[in-house]
């Protein structure tokens, strides 16, 4: 009677396990290496669920995949072929910025997207220039058409820090004219994710007049802070997949329209502190104590 017990109860629980299968569908614009990592990182997370990656442009039209697909979209070719009709399953969207969701997307938030953002959350960046520094107070800010948006909400994370956000306009990067002015007027600079700004062609401007005014860069990525920049906050691979997991598990009208990682990480260029006069930054202890703050009410 014990084992026919144990048969029933397993074949109560059978369906459920069943149930809780998914058929999980990453898509972008081409496989790589770094996909293929990713993709086998997030399988051996989900050894229960159906994992696998097909290049965007060897889908169907998202209206015909079947409504049960958990779907993730890895970059901005994807994207675009997900915005490109409303019928079809809901998706889980990677590697999106702030300003090109503004640039793409303006105030919309498609209820189909669960936006997951890829540039640092401005307040943690505000809190790390503060922390490193404490005893600067006013942030320059530079911003172009598609990032001026982010200046208020900037003003409204730098109030309960004590800090003052001094914000210029930066419509031509080939005119140096509105980065000198707010030099004059700084004490540290706090670099938005904004690709029109920060690049590979006005990184060595951006960073060379500021080192010429002994003031600090903090941010817009990790990529700056390897350039010269003096530090920044970044969610890594397994950040991602942590949050990736944890979505997974909810159905998705649970997910919600936008998200940042609760997982962080700080990272700072060591050699730029020094040149700065600034002490040796601890990544740990840093992002340690940018965690803490997140927690107070």
């Amino acid at each position: 009677m014990r084992t026919l017990r144990r048969w029933l109860l397993l074949a109560c629980l059978w369906p459920l396990g069943v149930l809780s299968a998914s058929e999980i569908l990453l898509t972008g614009n081409q496989d790589s290496p770094g996909v293929e990592h990713f993709v086998q990182a997030l399988r051996e997370r989900r050894p229960a669920d159906t994992v696998r990656f097909v290049p965007v442009d060897e889908l169907p039209r998202p209206a015909r995949l079947s409504p049960n697909i958990r779907l993730i979209l890895l970059d901005s070719a994807s994207l675009e072929w997900r915005l490109g009709e409303t019928a079809g399953p809901p998706a889980l969207a990677l590697r999106v910025s702030r300003v090109q969701a503004e640039k793409r997307l303006g105030s919309l938030r498609p209820t189909y997207l669960c936006l997951l953002w890829s540039d640092p959350p401005l307040d943690r960046q505000l809190r790390l220039a503060r922390y490193l520094l404490p005893q600067a107070r006013r942030v320059g800010v530079l911003y172009a058409q598609h990032s001026q948006f982010l200046v208020e909400e900037l003003r409204r994370a730098a109030r309960p820090l004590g800090l003052e956000i001094v914000a210029e306009a930066w419509p031509d990067p080939r005119d140096s004219r509105p980065l000198q002015t707010l030099l004059q007027h700084s004490d540290v600079l706090l670099g938005i994710d904004d690709p029109q700004l920060y690049n590979s062609k006005t990184a060595k401007n951006l960073l060379l007049s500021s080192y010429a005014r002994q003031m600090a860069l903090i941010g817009p990525n990790a990529g700056f802070v390897r350039a010269g920049a003096l530090a920044s906050t970044l969610s890594d691979q397994n950040d991602w997949l942590a949050v990736l997991d944890r979505l997974l598990d909810q159905p998705p009208g649970r997910w919600p329209r936008t998200l940042y990682p609760d997982h962080f990480s700080v990272v700072g260029n060591q050699q730029v502190a020094r040149a700065l006069g600034i002490e040796a930054i601890d990544p740990e202890r840093a992002a340690l104590a940018l965690a803490e703050g997140e927690r107070r009410p």
